[in-house]
Protein backbone atom coordinates (compact mmCIF):
# COMPACT_ATOMS: atom_id res chain seq x y z
CA UNK A 1 0.00 0.00 0.00
CA UNK A 2 1.25 3.47 -0.82
CA UNK A 3 2.32 5.97 1.83
CA UNK A 4 -0.48 8.40 0.93
CA UNK A 5 -3.14 5.68 0.93
CA UNK A 6 -1.91 4.42 4.29
CA UNK A 7 -2.04 7.90 5.83
CA UNK A 8 -5.57 8.45 4.48
CA UNK A 9 -6.77 5.11 5.84
CA UNK A 10 -5.27 5.90 9.24
CA UNK A 11 -7.28 9.15 9.23
CA UNK A 12 -10.47 7.23 8.47
CA UNK A 13 -10.94 8.92 5.07
CA UNK A 14 -13.73 7.21 3.16
CA UNK A 15 -11.95 5.37 0.35
CA UNK A 16 -14.15 5.21 -2.76
CA UNK A 17 -12.68 3.82 -5.97
CA UNK A 18 -12.37 7.36 -7.35
CA UNK A 19 -10.56 8.66 -4.28
CA UNK A 20 -8.27 5.64 -4.24
CA UNK A 21 -7.27 6.18 -7.87
CA UNK A 22 -6.50 9.87 -7.27
CA UNK A 23 -4.39 8.97 -4.22
CA UNK A 24 -2.56 6.25 -6.17
CA UNK A 25 -1.80 8.67 -9.01
CA UNK A 26 -0.41 11.23 -6.55
CA UNK A 27 1.68 8.83 -4.52
CA UNK A 28 5.46 8.92 -4.76
CA UNK A 29 8.58 11.00 -4.43
CA UNK A 30 8.88 14.16 -6.52
CA UNK A 31 5.29 13.92 -7.75
CA UNK A 32 3.96 17.38 -8.62
CA UNK A 33 1.12 16.89 -11.09
CA UNK A 34 -1.43 19.42 -12.27
CA UNK A 35 -5.12 18.62 -11.76
CA UNK A 36 -5.42 17.86 -15.48
CA UNK A 37 -2.46 15.47 -15.29
CA UNK A 38 -4.03 13.76 -12.27
CA UNK A 39 -7.31 13.43 -14.18
CA UNK A 40 -5.61 12.01 -17.29
CA UNK A 41 -3.69 9.40 -15.31
CA UNK A 42 -6.69 8.54 -13.15
CA UNK A 43 -8.90 8.13 -16.25
CA UNK A 44 -6.46 5.55 -17.65
CA UNK A 45 -7.11 3.45 -14.54
CA UNK A 46 -10.77 4.34 -14.03
CA UNK A 47 -12.26 5.67 -17.30
CA UNK A 48 -15.50 6.88 -15.73
CA UNK A 49 -13.80 9.27 -13.27
CA UNK A 50 -14.89 12.86 -13.93
CA UNK A 51 -12.74 15.97 -13.90
CA UNK A 52 -15.01 17.41 -11.18
CA UNK A 53 -14.39 14.37 -8.97
CA UNK A 54 -10.64 14.79 -9.38
CA UNK A 55 -10.80 18.51 -8.54
CA UNK A 56 -13.06 17.84 -5.53
CA UNK A 57 -10.78 15.06 -4.28
CA UNK A 58 -7.69 17.24 -4.66
CA UNK A 59 -9.47 19.98 -2.71
CA UNK A 60 -10.29 17.54 0.09
CA UNK A 61 -6.71 16.26 0.22
CA UNK A 62 -5.41 19.83 0.43
CA UNK A 63 -7.92 20.65 3.20
CA UNK A 64 -6.79 17.55 5.11
CA UNK A 65 -3.17 18.71 4.83
CA UNK A 66 -2.15 15.50 3.07
CA UNK A 67 -1.44 17.23 -0.24
CA UNK A 68 -0.01 20.70 -0.77
CA UNK A 69 -0.79 23.02 -3.68
CA UNK A 70 2.37 24.32 -5.29
CA UNK A 71 2.15 27.37 -7.54
CA UNK A 72 5.24 28.54 -9.42
CA UNK A 73 5.65 31.46 -11.81
CA UNK A 74 2.06 31.66 -13.02
CA UNK A 75 2.03 28.04 -14.14
CA UNK A 76 -0.84 25.69 -13.32
CA UNK A 77 -1.04 24.68 -9.69
CA UNK A 78 0.60 21.37 -8.93
CA UNK A 79 -0.23 18.93 -6.16
CA UNK A 80 2.48 17.61 -3.85
CA UNK A 81 1.61 14.49 -1.83
CA UNK A 82 4.52 15.04 0.53
CA UNK A 83 2.88 17.87 2.45
CA UNK A 84 3.21 15.91 5.68
CA UNK A 85 7.02 16.22 5.53
CA UNK A 86 8.69 19.62 5.68
CA UNK A 87 10.66 20.25 2.49
CA UNK A 88 11.48 22.87 -0.11
CA UNK A 89 11.23 22.86 -3.89
CA UNK A 90 13.74 23.04 -6.69
CA UNK A 91 12.04 24.36 -9.84
CA UNK A 92 13.33 24.40 -13.41
CA UNK A 93 12.78 27.91 -14.77
CA UNK A 94 12.49 26.52 -18.30
CA UNK A 95 10.31 23.38 -18.26
CA UNK A 96 8.74 23.71 -14.79
CA UNK A 97 9.99 20.39 -13.40
CA UNK A 98 9.77 20.37 -9.61
CA UNK A 99 11.85 18.29 -7.19
CA UNK A 100 11.52 18.03 -3.43
CA UNK A 101 14.68 18.92 -1.49
CA UNK A 102 15.56 18.71 2.19
CA UNK A 103 18.52 21.03 2.70
CA UNK A 104 20.46 20.79 5.93
CA UNK A 105 19.83 23.37 8.58
CA UNK A 106 16.91 25.45 9.74
CA UNK A 107 15.61 27.86 7.07
CA UNK A 108 14.29 30.14 9.81
CA UNK A 109 17.83 30.61 11.11
CA UNK A 110 18.63 32.48 7.89
CA UNK A 111 16.07 35.19 8.65
CA UNK A 112 17.56 37.66 11.14
CA UNK A 113 15.29 38.73 13.99
CA UNK A 114 15.35 42.35 12.79
CA UNK A 115 13.98 41.20 9.41
CA UNK A 116 11.00 39.42 10.99
CA UNK A 117 9.20 42.71 11.74
CA UNK A 118 7.75 41.32 14.94
CA UNK A 119 6.28 38.23 13.28
CA UNK A 120 6.39 34.95 15.13
CA UNK A 121 7.67 32.85 12.23
CA UNK A 122 6.54 29.24 12.37
CA UNK A 123 7.58 27.90 8.99
CA UNK A 124 9.38 28.78 5.79
CA UNK A 125 8.66 27.83 2.19
CA UNK A 126 11.77 28.03 0.07
CA UNK A 127 11.83 27.67 -3.72
CA UNK A 128 15.15 27.26 -5.46
CA UNK A 129 15.10 28.11 -9.18
CA UNK A 130 17.48 27.08 -11.92
CA UNK A 131 17.68 24.76 -14.90
CA UNK A 132 17.19 21.01 -14.73
CA UNK A 133 19.92 18.88 -16.37
CA UNK A 134 17.91 18.44 -19.61
CA UNK A 135 17.20 22.16 -20.01
CA UNK A 136 20.75 23.13 -19.04
CA UNK A 137 22.12 20.74 -21.67
CA UNK A 138 19.71 22.09 -24.29
CA UNK A 139 20.73 25.67 -23.44
CA UNK A 140 24.40 24.80 -23.90
CA UNK A 141 23.98 22.96 -27.22
CA UNK A 142 25.21 24.71 -30.41
CA UNK A 143 21.71 24.56 -31.93
CA UNK A 144 20.33 26.52 -28.98
CA UNK A 145 23.04 29.17 -29.37
CA UNK A 146 22.52 29.50 -33.13
CA UNK A 147 18.70 29.44 -32.95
Amino acid sequence: MSDLLQRLRERGWRMTSQRRVVAEVLDGEHVHLTADEVHARAARRLPEISRATVYNTLGELVALGEVTEVATDGRARRYDPNGHRPHHHLVCASCGTIRDVQPAGDPLAGLPVEQRFGFTVTEAEVTYRGLCPDCATAAESPAAVEG
